[in-house]
């Protein structure tokens, strides 16, 4: 792992003006029990890792962002990403409010490494987690998020927030022959702290066009959205949760759809699998978490 002396996951690396920055989330054993809702990843702040070049040392630049900053939220700060425009730094993070349900924040910072300032209420429309902004060539910046059984995302199936059967990840899933769970995406603003748009289905097809289906667990969608561009074309990966696959499909439009094409990453130690993809100079990389170091403990990742 790049990191030993701390427990990191679910890692968003950008290459920033010549430097590797990585954003992941920082998990602590906050004495939780395990269950499908992610009681247990109780993470409570975020340290940005930096490396001068990808195979130089990674470098902790100490606590970013705390939640007791953070004024809407209460608890697990879970998969961050970052974004840099006009000389700021903005850290996007997901984190349950004092309702339970789970919204977007954004903070901001004159350094890639923080510390970050957050904004006083989450952003307006979002929900969910594992927040990944993307920006594309003619300076648009999109939002892509989602999360099934714990991260929510199937108790917003209506537009609204479903309360019932809190102590069921799966009670708002749909049936094995219907359409899966979609990701979401939404344009920013121009200062990127809010959407300017109602978030939007990202569909994802089969080889034959028609959507995957919520019983294909081997390629629907479950959380960790990340896109890149690469010859014009845009890629979309995203793990399949409980299968535990980095999968990817690609498409002509950041709001797709997106084609499935294959596995990227097969299943890791440990049950989460949560990764980016970055250039770094003429190469593409690969991040991802795993729970080697602790030996397999779910919820204590690198």
């Amino acid at each position: 792992p790049l990191c030993s002396h701390i427990y990191t996951a679910d890692p968003s690396a950008h290459y920033f003006n010549g430097k590797i920055y990585i954003y992941p989330s920082h998990d602590i054993d906050g004495g939780e029990a395990f269950d499908d809702l992610g009681s247990h990843f109780a993470m409570e702040d975020y340290h940005v890792i930096s490396m001068d070049t990808i195979d130089s040392e990674a470098v902790d630049n100490g606590l970013a962002l705390h939640v007791k900053d953070v004024a809407w939220a209460e608890k697990q700060m879970w998969a961050p990403d970052a974004a840099h425009k006009d000389g700021k730094y903005y850290l996007f993070f997901p984190a349950k409010g004092y309702d339970g349900i789970f919204k977007i924040g954004v903070a901001i910072s004159n350094s890639p490494t923080g510390p970050f300032t957050p904004q006083p209420e989450a952003i307006k429309g979002s929900f969910s987690i594992d927040p990944a902004v993307f920006e594309d060539e003619d300076g648009s910046y999109y939002m892509y998020f989602g999360g099934l059984w714990g991260g929510q995302l199937q108790r917003w199936r209506t537009g609204t927030f479903n309360a019932q059967q809190p102590d069921s990840p799966t009670a708002h899933l749909p049936e094995d022959d219907e359409v899966s769970l979609m990701p979401k995406v939404a344009k920013m603003t121009d200062d990127l702290l809010e959407f300017v748009e109602a978030p939007k289905d990202i569909m994802i097809l089969d080889e034959n066009g028609h959507p995957i289906l919520a019983g294909d667990n081997d390629r629907r969608f479950f959380e960790a959205a990340w896109l890149h561009k690469h010859n014009g074309k845009y890629y979309f990966s995203y793990s399949t949760g409980d299968t535990h696959f980095i999968c990817y499909a690609m498409g002509d439009s950041p709001y797709g759809p997106f084609t499935y094409k294959g596995i990227i990453l097969e299943p890791v130690v440990g049950w989460t699998s949560h990764h980016s993809i970055c250039k770094v100079e003429e190469k593409w990389y690969l991040f991802y978490h795993d729970s080697s170091l602790s030996k397999g403990v779910t919820h204590l990742r690198s």
